[in-house]
């Protein structure tokens, strides 16, 4: 069964197979880039930063010896900026302890800073080609439905058995590419919620008896709605902001926070984890600790607060 299964999957994969701007180098640092840019960020998402990213980083020494502002600000519009601190932190650990040179071992991956089980697989399998088992949201639904596993996902003998059986399906080789087909089989043709099983290569090998209903996950939680009153202050041609002290968007400009009952300049929802945070901005005078930048010199922000920011000034203007 498995040589067959290997020879369809490979078979559809270089006929249907995504062109991901970091698959076309094997360079372990422009992998690690993406890895930690797709952590909870959709691909078409992450493209156009990925790319503007290499050009300004180039190399892990490159970003080892960058400031922290510069890399936030680079990060704009990708979210959770945790991840970019990470990957700095990581940048200067590899410099530091494995000479600039990224680690192919899974154990060695894991102890960078932002580097879990996934995204230390992940580089193992598409920077070095090793056969290892890579578990990311597309490929845990396509095991657990070429499984019939009916049991929830998120268990750690949910998550114990999807490895295992992902395991058995590796070939003895090109790791690379077994996971990269796993991965767009899951994104384009075995989707969530009802798959396109006509068109699928693994069809006949796969034991799911109602796909649409696999893989089994936890209700989803509660959500929590937040109200967050800004301040929108400005002097000449600068708007004040404060610095972030975390632990959300820390060392990121917010807009202030403001009083309500002011004159509500504008609305926007935007959604973070589990929270729901209604933002309205008003018009208010310039907040203690707060700082001017020029409109046209802002620094690193929250997308949902630049973007408010950034209608603002046009109707300043």
């Amino acid at each position: 069964m498995i040589p067959n299964f290997h020879r369809a999957l490979r078979a559809w994969f270089r006929e249907c197979g995504r062109d991901l701007p970091w698959r076309r180098r094997h360079d372990p640092y422009a992998v690690l880039v993406s890895e930690f840019m797709l952590q909870q960020t959709t691909v078409a998402a992450v493209i156009p930063h990925f790319e503007r990213w290499m050009r300004a980083f180039p190399d892990v020494c490159t970003l080892s010896m960058a400031d922290e502002q510069d890399v936030l600000s680079h990060w704009q519009g990708l979210g959770y900026y945790s991840r970019g601190r990470n990957l700095l932190r990581a940048a200067r650990e590899i410099v530091d302890r494995f000479d600039g040179e990224i680690p192919r071992e899974v154990s060695a991956l894991r102890k960078l800073p932002g580097v879990g089980p996934y995204t230390a697989a992940a580089v193992a399998a598409f920077a070095f080609d090793e056969s290892v088992p890579v578990l990311d949201a597309n490929i845990i639904r396509v095991v657990a439905r070429l499984a019939n596993f009916k049991k929830p996902v998120t268990t750690a003998a949910g998550k114990m058995f999807l490895e295992k059986f992902a395991r058995s399906l590796l070939p003895e080789s090109g790791g690379r590419l077994h996971t990269s087909a796993l991965m767009d089989l899951g994104a384009m043709v075995c989707r969530s919620g009802e798959p396109d099983c006509s068109a699928c290569p693994a069809g006949k090998f796969c034991k799911a008896e109602h796909p649409g209903k696999i893989p089994v996950k936890p209700p989803r939680a509660t959500v929590i709605h937040e109200r967050d009153v800004r301040g929108f202050a400005t002097r000449e041609q600068s708007v004040y902001l404060t610095l972030s002290p975390g632990p959300r968007w820390r060392g990121l400009w917010l807009l202030p926070h403001a009083k309500p009952g002011g004159k509500v300049l504008g609305k926007t929802t935007f959604a973070v984890t589990r929270h729901r945070i209604q933002m309205e901005v008003v018009r208010a005078r310039p907040a203690n600790g707060s700082a001017p930048f020029p409109f046209d010199r802002l620094p690193p922000m929250p997308t949902p607060h630049r973007r408010a920011l950034e209608m603002l000034i046009e109707r300043a203007r």
